[in-house]
């Protein structure tokens, strides 16, 4: 039997984002579009972000504004 090293990291929606910020969905989608959170997109369009990210964002250790290119 083999045994799975790696569990893929949960992936929360952004109403899931939403509702841990108190703020409505669509305000999670600007942050990922401003380069606060990275969001990843699903096979149909969807945007999902990665819940220890969120977490992180959400206890203030991630910069506001990411520097980009």
């Amino acid at each position: 039997m083999a045994s799975r090293t790696h569990e893929p990291e949960p992936l929360l929606t952004p109403a899931e984002v939403a509702s841990m910020f108190r703020v409505d969905p669509k305000t999670v989608t600007r942050w990922a579009k401003a380069g606060k959170l990275s969001a990843i997109r699903t096979l149909g369009g969807h945007r999902r972000y990665r819940e220890s990210e969120v977490r992180a964002l959400l206890q203030g250790q991630i910069p506001q504004q990411r520097q980009g290119d």
